[in-house]
């Protein structure tokens, strides 16, 4: 009784620290110590588990088994955590959620398994199947199994479809779409519901089969992840691992459905509905629906296509010398960070550039879109790892009202979300979606190392208008040679 008593408020612990670091994850400056907390909360909850949880009433004695898990898969978590660079940051981020989507899946596989074969072996020597399926009802509720079947397909749809997801942030798997895909989509989920409810209608009544239809759930599901990324474009991609995300809190929910364990059920709650939360954020800034992300494979071929045959002006470039000199001598200037910032680790080059740029009277500013990057808040964490001041970080609202404000503009490997294009072309791929108004500034100064489309496949138009200068070349070396050349203005 008092084992069971201190868990419970061990579990009530866990789950107050999950409900505030969630909280403290919403601003910057407070997210370390956020994360902090939580991880001390689920720490806190797994000691608890493995030394007081009690299976009837015996306590764990596969202690061997536990702790050698728990160490394999910790080295692995840190050393994954402390070489990761932040270019694949959105990959790794794919990877982890898909191995929470496969524990839930893997729980649920033991826990059916342990519901039949449990049975079979205490009646093994009765013949009479009848015994067995009187005990298979009273062992597992309909519910119960429901639950099952729910953390089984979300966890494998998250399992595959992060896999996949990480393919394409990797570049080993390419966008590929084929006439009548969704249709194909639609009917292997149609499949899975349809043999879902076979499955609970028969699983009191014929074991065997009920066996056989779970496992071909679980195999219909890992195929659906794999068809449900498989099409979307590269541009998706963050609202794409959000939503896989909420997939495999959802499941991790259900495990805590199954074993009545708040901490699980309070954590997969607050992950699901969170992901939920942002996937939909994420869908107003792109003023897309989300049908039209997981039906439209954006930044794939269609995309690239439609933006191919434009007829663009030239474009001019800009000497290092003389952008040192525009910014040198502005009076507020605005930097943009994109992926091409992560891909040259340029964000410490970028936060001295801030730095120098204010000794010398300037007021520096950052504009931070809510899809940039790979992955959702991508740029706010790149800035973060450079100790950028969360105050000089604006949301595209504020940014946008800002820019005509603006002496300059330094634009470090963004491409789709400051395309004018959203506004002014209607046949353009990305028309409607929300982008940073940079255009309204004096002077736009970009840094890019080629004329290569972004991830949307497209043209920038921004980039052949008269206000605009190139500056090409690796974000980290075109920032390290501007900070010579500004001091020596």
């Amino acid at each position: 009784m008092i084992a069971s008593s201190t868990l419970s408020i061990i579990y009530l612990i866990g789950s107050v620290t999950f409900i505030l670091g969630l909280k403290m994850l919403s601003k910057p400056d407070t997210a370390r110590k956020g994360n902090l907390i939580a991880a001390a909360g689920m720490s806190l909850a797994i000691v608890g588990t493995i030394f007081l949880y009690k299976v009837n009433d015996a306590p764990l004695h596969n202690y061997g088994w536990i702790f050698t898990g728990l160490l394999i898969g910790g080295v692995i978590g840190v050393l994954s955590a402390k070489k990761v660079k932040m270019t694949a940051m959105p990959e790794m981020v794919s990877m982890f959620n898909g191995m929470g989507g496969a524990c839930a899946a893997l729980i649920s596989i033991v826990e059916y398994n342990h519901i039949y074969t449990l049975t079979k072996n205490l009646f093994a020597p009765v013949a009479d199947d009848h015994l067995v399926l009187q005990l298979l009802e009273s062992s597992a509720s309909k519910g119960m199994v429901l639950i099952i079947l729910l953390s089984l397909v979300i966890g494998a749809v998250s399992c595959a479809g992060s896999i996949v997801a990480w393919g394409k942030l990797t570049g080993k798997i390419k966008d590929f779409s084929f006439s009548g895909q969704h249709l194909l989509n639609l009917g292997v989920l149609a499949l899975i519901v349809g043999l879902s409810v076979w499955l609970l209608l028969v699983f009191s009544v014929a074991p065997g089969t009920g066996i056989i239809l779970f496992y071909l759930i679980f195999a219909l599901a890992l195929f659906y992840g794999v068809l449900f990324v498989l099409p979307i474009g590269g541009a998706d991609m963050p609202v794409v691992i959000s939503l896989l995300n909420s997939f495999t809190g959802v499941a991790a929910a259900c495990g805590g459905f199954l074993y009545s364990n708040p901490v699980m059920l309070t954590g997969g709650i607050l992950v699901g509905s969170a992901g939920t939360i942002l996937t939909i954020l994420m869908c107003k800034a792109m003023n897309r629906s989300l049908k039209n992300v997981l039906i439209g494979s954006f930044g794939g071929g269609a995309a690239a296509a439609a933006g191919g045959g434009k007829e663009q002006g030239n474009y001019k470039e800009i000497s290092l010398s003389d952008a040192a000199v525009v910014l040198a001598y502005a009076n507020k200037v605005i930097i943009v960070p994109g992926y091409g910032l992560a891909v040259a680790q340029a964000q410490h080059a970028c936060h001295e550039l801030e730095k120098l740029l204010e000794e010398k009277g300037v007021e520096v500013k950052y504009a931070i879109h809510p899809v940039a990057g790979r992955m959702p808040g991508h740029m706010n964490v790149l800035l973060a790892e450079a100790d950028v001041p969360y105050e000089k970080l604006l949301e595209m609202e504020d940014a946008n009202a800002e820019f005509p404000t603006a002496d300059a503009v330094l634009v470090l490997g963004a491409n789709d979300v400051v395309n004018p294009a959203a506004k002014t072309d209607p046949a353009s791929p990305i028309y409607g979606m929300p982008i940073l108004e940079v255009e309204n500034a004096k002077v736009v100064m970009v840094n890019k190392r080629s004329m290569k489309p972004g991830y949307a496949g497209i043209e920038n138009d921004l980039f052949f208008q008269p206000k605009t200068s190139m500056l090409f070349g690796d974000a980290k070396k075109v920032l390290q040679d501007l900070l010579t050349a500004i001091k020596e203005v």
